[in-house]
């Protein structure tokens, strides 16, 4: 019964912990949502702009444009620095670990960024190339918290040092649901770019107003990412603690209804000793 007791005191104090870790986790991904869609209208006018310049431009030539024959892929991965996620991490390395059993034969053909340590671990021991990583980074990141790396993958692509750069992440539909995704990032499509409809002025000329957007497009395109990976973050957080939570719940009720049987059954062998005691004397 005591040991039952304990057990019981134990399951209680793991399900204050969790219970407070949903709630934290829910203020955070309200924070992550409201951050994602303030970052929105930004990439949306740059894609504006530069939407504007490819219309108007004929012949378009940057490096991030061009589509080479891919002999080498980069691939920039977004996980976490901690667990406790539910699948969050798993279904996203085990995305990215199929594609490149899939695609590749040895590990010159490909190369790797990742943020969050989750990434930089698992790659790691399974002796992969990382290029670049980035950890530590606040729940509410900024674009400076990844500059580096978001420069140095779009600076590799131009300067030819791979071919394609693929993008993976968690897509944030729900607080339930997180979709492991992969997005093209480098070349960029010359579809994505259609519809420009706004008049601009450009100094010194378009050629090269597009030559300084092009790259900063494309590093806004993993900020974006990232954004929608942390409110991923936390609603796969939120919904693993929840989910702990309600098992602690049903593992104190079961553990109680234990202790009492037990405790019923020490009184009723109790209660038959005295009784045969009483007996004997008579």
């Amino acid at each position: 019964m005591l040991d039952i007791k304990r057990q019981i005191k134990s399951v209680q104090s793991t399900k204050q912990i969790t219970k407070a870790m949903e709630m934290v986790a829910a203020a955070k991904l309200r924070r992550a949502q409201e951050k994602a869609q303030a970052a929105r209208p930004y990439a949306e006018k740059l894609k504006e702009v530069v939407s504007s310049i490819a219309a108007g431009t004929q012949g378009i030539q940057h490096p991030m444009l061009e589509k080479r024959p891919v002999k080498k892929t980069g691939y920039l991965v977004i996980t976490s620095d901690r667990g406790l996620k539910g699948g969050y991490n798993a279904n996203v390395l085990r995305k990215v670990s199929q594609t490149i059993k899939e695609r590749h034969q040895s590990n010159d053909e490909f190369a790797l960024f990742v943020i969050g340590r989750k990434g930089r671990d698992y790659f790691r021991r399974r002796g992969m190339p990382i290029v670049e990583d980035v950890t530590e980074l606040p729940d509410s990141p900024t674009f400076a918290d990844i500059k580096s790396i978001a420069y140095k993958a779009v600076k590799f692509f131009e300067e030819e040092q791979y071919d394609e750069l693929n993008l993976f992440y968690n897509q944030f539909i729900n607080a339930i649901t997180q979709t492991p995704v992969e997005k093209r990032l480098l070349p960029l499509d010359d579809n994505t770019f259609s519809g420009g409809t706004a008049s601009y002025e450009y100094e010194p000329s378009p050629e090269s107003v597009l030559e300084q957007l092009l790259p900063k497009y494309a590093e806004t395109i993993i900020y974006s990412a990232l954004l929608d990976a942390k409110a991923s973050e936390f609603g796969a957080q939120m919904t693993a603690m929840g989910s702990a939570t309600k098992n602690a719940t049903k593992m104190i009720n079961s553990l109680t209804l234990t202790y009492n049987r037990a405790r019923q059954a020490a009184i009723t062998q109790e209660i038959s000793e005295i009784v045969a005691g009483a007996n004997a004397q008579a």
